[in-house]
């Protein structure tokens, strides 16, 4: 049993699925930081049936010391909920609270000259190898978009790269062209015509992306390349958003494989998690996970 105190950090039900993959039952208790004696009191009933697997302390501050010297008597293993986070869900906690959630990733850095440089080599064969790969689906798309929907062949949006130095992007178009303003695509949105439905959600949109690799602007795997309105609006509601620019964006990343396309603000929110998760324990392994979760993803059809 997964015994969860506090409410620091809110467990949504993405996360709760998740969790109960690795543990039998989830139990959620509340917690007062002058009285814990109810969440103590609850803890020891849970203790004494023998279920109690691990504790994660999801507190805001200091953990009552009355809690503290429970947990240390009953030798009940416990953590901190940030910890939980890297270690259960593979993302770094980010609060609503700026000081806090920055001051924990000031150590977070760009990746040294090897890891750029065995980046570089993946996104060299990727490109190689996507472009003779898909060469005859990118051309049968070019067929497919000028059927169903006249019109340029290639959407360009301004994005936001490494340092929040802006770049433009190019993607196949999805949509028809003049269509209403909306920043986030809606399921079954009216504005993407068939052949633009399949190309999202089996990604081959994304090929001409293989341009801004090429170019230096985009490395295959990396945070999501966002729409320079979007980043903006979120720098100001979202801590430590601009974090995410400390590496270049990328066609698929690991929160593009980890959590269901954006659609609000809120995701968007949940997504920087995962992206912090990346560039702080980048290795070669999670790159090539990142890879093969994305092919996997493709075969699906979910979309990323």
């Amino acid at each position: 049993m997964l015994v969860i105190i506090g409410n620091k950090y809110y467990f949504n039900e993405y996360d709760i699925n998740l969790l109960k993959e690795k543990f039998e039952e989830i139990i959620f208790l509340p917690y007062y930081e002058n009285d814990a004696q109810e969440a103590v009191y609850r803890l020891d009933t849970l203790y004494q049936e023998g279920k109690v697997k691990l504790v994660v302390l999801n507190i805001d501050g200091k953990t009552n010391i009355y809690l503290q010297k429970f947990l240390s008597s009953k030798a009940i293993k416990y953590i901190n909920v940030d910890k939980f986070l890297e270690k259960y869900l593979f993302k770094c906690l980010i609060t609503k609270e700026i000081k806090e959630s920055c001051k924990r990733l000031e150590k977070l850095k760009t990746y040294n000259k090897w890891q750029f440089l065995l980046k570089k080599v993946i996104d060299l064969i990727s490109v190689v190898l996507l472009a003779i790969i898909t060469a005859p689906i990118a051309l049968y798309s070019l067929y497919k978009i000028k059927k169903e929907s006249p019109g340029s062949i290639i959407f360009k949006q301004t994005r936001v790269g490494l340092n929040n130095k802006e770049f433009t992007c190019y993607k196949f178009r999805s949509m028809h062209e003049n269509s209403y303003h909306d920043p986030y695509t809606k399921q079954n949105d009216n504005r993407v015509f068939k052949w633009g439905n399949f190309m999202r959600k089996t990604r081959v949109d994304e090929l001409p992306q293989m341009w801004n690799i090429i170019k230096g602007d985009m490395h295959l795997i990396g945070p999501r390349a966002e729409w320079n309105i979007l980043v903006k609006k979120y720098q100001k509601s979202i801590p430590c958003y601009s974090k995410r620019h400390l590496v270049r964006p990328g066609i698929t990343g690991w929160a593009q494989v980890n959590y269901p396309y954006g659609v609000n603000e809120n995701d968007a929110y949940i997504k920087l998690m995962y992206d912090l998760y990346y560039i702080k324990n980048w290795s070669l392994w999670l790159e090539i996970k990142t890879i093969l979760l994305t092919i996997g993803v493709i075969l699906s059809k979910k979309g990323l």
